[in-house]
């Protein structure tokens, strides 16, 4: 396929669900993102190569499905085990398939600020939204390090920028103060905050204003994270259940608190079984019984274990019986019965 940004389109507006009657989600434009949107993995053949034809399968299903971006080549993606080639190759891609009907943010972090601005400038070269920018891990900057790293990008550069902060892979967390004094330049355009720190957005909205982007990294917090004041969440659940975690976003949106919390219990379904292991394992997996992408990651990741991928298969299930069209895919394939969800009844029930 031709990897030249496509000519301009009508914007993609979902419809609502639910009977929630609103315009559209208000994330088309990158600078007002809101709801959900999935961290997109990146699918390897059998011999541990980019598949590039799943990829471009699954990016369409994913705008299909009423995503609100994709975002790609983030910690979900594997990016730390990506050619610059091959990171390159999957923007790319992403933005072919978009199209203009939904941003593309595209991960280009890295703890030296050079290959970070490699990345970069080669994700505004091909024709993305906007990029994710990590703080550096292993090297523990100061918050003035930290400062000059993410001005150093911005220089560079003239797309918006997302933070991203996540001291479990990090060690070292964004402070508050650190991440209003880099909004004070337009540029940089949001936060994702994977701290799992639900007061943060309370904080930092006072600090920062109304259009400044607040997006939860932890799907297990993430409707907390958005009742204080965020925006949405750079989710992996969903990966695997978009419509389910839109209905969700709408229904809060709209004020139909007894909708969300029935909504939420297939939600935390999924979420707890997608977590039981270092992600993207799960979720490959079960975007494998789904036959989206192979379950196959790259060193030092391997494949989850046994229980993992049982828990994995009986959560999804569940969620298949009680909201099937909910399920990644499903509008474009409602003839699949529960009998592909696996080829091992023991996954279909937790051990």
């Amino acid at each position: 396929m031709s990897l030249r940004r496509g000519g301009s389109s009508s914007i993609y507006k979902p419809l609502p669900r639910e009977g929630c009657v609103v315009p559209a989600i208000p994330g088309c434009h990158v600078s007002r993102l809101s709801g959900f949107a999935p961290a997109v993995p990146t699918p390897f053949d059998g011999d541990g190569a980019l598949d590039s034809v799943a990829l471009e399968r699954f990016c369409d299903t994913q705008v299909r499905d009423g995503a609100t971006a994709l975002v790609v080549c983030g910690a979900t993606g594997e990016a730390p085990t990506l050619s610059r080639a091959e990171h390159d190759h999957i923007v790319r891609i992403a933005v072919e398939v978009a199209n203009g009907r939904i941003p593309v943010i595209a991960g280009a972090g890295s703890n030296s600020t050079k290959q970070a601005i490699e990345l970069a400038k080669d994700a505004e070269a091909a024709g993305t939204d906007a990029i994710l920018s990590v703080v550096p891990y292993y090297n523990k900057p100061m918050q003035a390090g930290m400062c000059a790293h993410f001005r150093a990008i911005a220089d560079s550069i003239g797309l918006p920028i997302i933070l991203y902060d996540v001291p479990s892979r990090t060690v070292c967390g964004l402070a508050d103060a650190t991440v209003a004094a880099l909004a004070e330049r337009p540029q940089f355009i949001g936060l994702k905050d994977a701290t799992g720190d639900m007061t943060r957005p309370l904080r930092l909205r006072g600090l920062l204003g109304s259009d400044f982007r607040l997006l939860s990294g932890d799907d297990a917090t993430s409707l907390a994270f958005i009742a204080q004041g965020g925006d949405g969440c750079i989710s992996v659940t969903s990966i695997i259940a978009p419509a389910l975690c839109r209905s969700m976003y709408l229904a809060f949106m709209c004020g139909q608190i007894a909708q969300v919390q029935r909504l939420s219990v297939d939600f935390m379904k999924l979420t707890l079984a997608l977590s039981t292991e270092t992600n993207p394992t799960p979720v490959k997996y079960a975007l494998s019984l789904r036959k989206h992408m192979s379950s196959r990651v790259r060193l030092p990741l391997v494949e989850p274990s046994d229980r993992t991928k049982a828990a994995v298969a009986s959560a999804l299930a569940s969620v298949w019986e009680n909201r099937p069209d909910d399920i990644i895919g499903s509008s474009t394939d409602s003839t699949m019965d529960m009998s592909q969800l696996g080829t091992e009844p023991a996954f279909l029930t937790l051990v």
